[in-house]
Parts: C-alpha cells; structure tokens; sequence
C-alpha cells in the first residue's frame, strides 16, 4: 500500500482521538484470563487489532468487533497451542504467554514478530515468569511455558520495561500470595491494563508507580471497560499543529496529562498550547527555537514520538538533538528524510537535525509505525507530490489516517 501526499498545504482543525494502540495489544490478550464475557469499548480499527482477532479466534473464542466496540465470548474448549501465523506479525502476541499461565498454567506460542526497532529481548518476561514457578523450553520457532504451581514472589526488573511489566501482572494474578515487581514501567498502558483486571476482580496496588504488588485471586470475572485513549496518536496529531501554518490543531477525546512531556517541549520551542479538560490545541504563531531531548521511560519524552519530532526539527532554525536510549533501530526515517534534502544525522544513538530545511517531494519507503508517521509529517511539509510505500506498518497503529488527515487539510490518498 501506499500514501500519495501533495504537500506544502495549510492545516488546521480538529481530530477525535482513537482508544490506545498499546492498551488494545494487551488488554485483548488479558481478556483470557476471565472466565466470562468480556466487552471492550474504544478498541482502535487498525492492523494490529486485527491480528490479535486472528488469534483469539484461532485459540477458541467468538469474536464480534463493530463501532469499536469487542465482545470476546469463550467457547466451551480453548487451545492454550498458539500456532498462528499471525503471531509472528505482531510483537504483542507474547502478552499470550502471561495471560495462558495465568489462566492455565501453560502455553506454547510461535515466536512473535512486530516492528524491527533493533534488539528487544524477551528476558525480562521469562526471568519473571521463572521467579513464579513455570519452567520454559525454548525452540527456534517457538516457546513453551508450563507450572504445576504458580505462586507470588519478589521479582525486581533490570530495566523499567512496559511489556515486561504487563506480562508479569498477567502471570501473577492468580498466583498463590502476593507478587511484588519492583522497578516497575509506569506508562499510562500500565494503569489501563491494571484497570482492566481490577475490573475482572483482580487485587492490583501501585499502578503507575515504581512497585506493583499482584495478590492472587482464584478467579477473574468478565467485565465491560473502556479502553483509554491513544496518547502517541495525538502527540502526533499536535507535532503537525506545531509545524502547519493556520488556526492550529486540536486533538479531542486525549488525556493532557498523559502527554505533559510533549506540551512542556512544544511550549519551551514557541508553541501556543491550549489544554483543555479532555483537549490540547497547538498552533505556530512565530518562528521555532531548536530544542535538544532525550527520549526515556514515562514520564520522560516517549521514544515513539522521537521520529516525528525530529520532522519538527527539520523546520526550525538551528541544531536541534534526539537522543534516543530506548531501542537501538529507532532511526529508519532518517535516511528517507534525507532524500527529501533535510539535514538530518545519526551518530551513535542521537539524531542531529540542521534547520530550516524546505523539504522536497521524494519516493519514501516506511519501515516501522512511527517512522512511516513522521514521513507522513514531512511529505505534508513538501511543496508537491511525495509517495510513501508499505504504508501497512502505519495503519498498524493508527486508525483511519487518511480521514483524520483529510479533515485537517492534508492532501492524502491510499493506494492499494
């Protein structure tokens, strides 16, 4: 698939935000572990959604996903051997592995796959769920994990890793005892998950901060919850508020204060923001300072919103930097972007963008969900025709581009 983008066109308006990308891949795997029905609301309609039904159905549940809303129905038999060929589309498959140890006590899965984004190793995951009790035999196309008992303990995690954290909270939930994880992730996808099983019935403390202590219970009802909203869909919303001539953008349906690391840098380099109870609008009203962050765990700058900020920095004035310290592969965009003349450098793990840069149209290539954004982001900013390529791994994650796009102003189309 591909975008075809007419660029250098004013844009202003406003987007209702999507339910959260990262929640989705993991509150829909979650849903297992109840033994009811399970209703999900604000479910985003993008590929990865899609996938994780794939599977879900694969294991034995019906499915009906309509006006983002899901219902997942258990069937009277479900197969814990997760063999689909989805699986290796999507990282976030291995949310499977805590959430059928905890149902079950076992679980074979494929190798999963996702985004290329350097090396993500799984370590923490299976050093956590080794601390439970399950014992894990690894093949080269598959991992089985298996416990006769699984039953709570101390587990510090080496780095304050999101999936980690979930996966453990999955595994743990009905463990015999409590279950402490120190050095907890404490992004926003890690309250809503815990929202989640709290809403199932399970006994969660510490959401959101450093240490979360798991009490196991004996069993998870099914619940209706609202899955919160996408806080990296509407950083990118407003990054393109912050570079477009006109009246602003403004990102409806979002948390503010999920997104206070954004604001703060929009504001410092010379943004109007306006944050509402449930809004922010951005708007450019006067030339742009060069800026200098370094993308961390939350509530530091996200990682995924590195690559789009960087586009922003191709339109000010000066040496703006990125340092990225999360994942090693973070910088496919780059080399698109200098086709388009920004430039733009990667030495070691930091981004160096010279600008102000008029970007030229140009035949991009994505390779991953934020990286295919922020070429999005630039060839709005070149004055003519750009064509972006495997546009899939975009549509991964966000939901309904190209109208959100359009009602903006963005001259966009997908081809197929």
């Amino acid at each position: 698939m591909k975008f075809i983008i007419n660029g250098n066109k004013k844009t202003e308006g406003s987007i209702r935000n999507s339910g959260s990308k990262n929640s989705a891949v993991a509150i829909i795997p979650a849903a297992v572990l109840a033994e009811d029905d399970v209703i999900l609301r604000n479910v985003p309609d993008i590929h990865d959604v899609t996938t994780l039904i794939k599977i879900i159905k694969d294991i034995g549940y019906e499915i009906d996903f309509k006006n983002n809303i899901l219902s997942i129905k258990k069937r009277k038999k479900i197969n814990h051997r997760i063999y689909s060929d989805e699986v290796g589309r999507l990282r976030g498959s291995y949310y499977f592995m805590g959430a059928f140890l905890g149902k079950l006590q076992e679980v074979v899965i494929k190798n999963c796959g996702g985004c290329n984004l350097g090396y993500r190793p799984i370590n923490y995951h299976l050093e956590g769920f080794k601390k439970l009790g399950a014992k894990i035999v690894k093949r080269p196309d598959k991992i089985k994990l298996s416990a006769k008992n699984l039953v709570g303990c101390e587990i510090a995690l080496g780095f304050p890793s999101v999936g980690a954290t979930i996966n453990i909270m999955l595994a743990s939930v009905k463990a015999r005892g409590a279950t402490i994880i120190k050095n907890c992730a404490k992004e926003p996808e890690i309250i809503d998950v815990g929202g989640f099983l709290r809403a199932m019935g399970a006994n969660i403390s510490g959401l959101g901060t450093e240490t979360i202590v798991v009490s196991g219970v004996e069993k998870l009802n099914g619940c209706d919850y609202a899955i919160t909203s996408d806080r990296i869909e509407a950083g990118t919303y407003l990054i393109i508020g912050a570079m477009a001539n006109g009246s602003g953008v403004t990102v409806k349906n979002c948390r503010p204060n999920y997104l206070t690391a954004l604001i703060e840098l929009l504001r410092d380099v010379g943004c109007s923001v306006d944050v509402g109870i449930d809004s922010v609008t951005v708007k450019k009203e006067k030339p742009l300072k060069p800026f200098h962050i370094t993308t961390t765990p939350y509530p530091g700058f996200p990682t995924d919103l590195g690559p789009l900020i960087s586009v922003l920095a191709t339109q000010i004035q000066g040496m703006s930097t990125i340092k990225e310290t999360i994942f090693s592969n973070r910088f496919s965009h780059v080399k698109e972007l200098q086709k388009m003349g920004a430039d733009i450098i990667v030495k070691n793990d930091t981004i160096y963008i010279n600008g102000a840069t008029e970007l030229a149209p140009a035949s991009l290539v994505a390779a991953d969900l934020r990286g295919a954004a922020a070429l999005v982001l630039a060839a709005g900013m070149a004055e003519g025709k750009t064509v972006i390529d495997n546009v899939e791994v975009m549509l991964r994650g966000y939901e309904k581009p190209v109208e959100k796009l359009s009602s903006l102003g963005v001259d966009i189309k997908l081809e197929t």
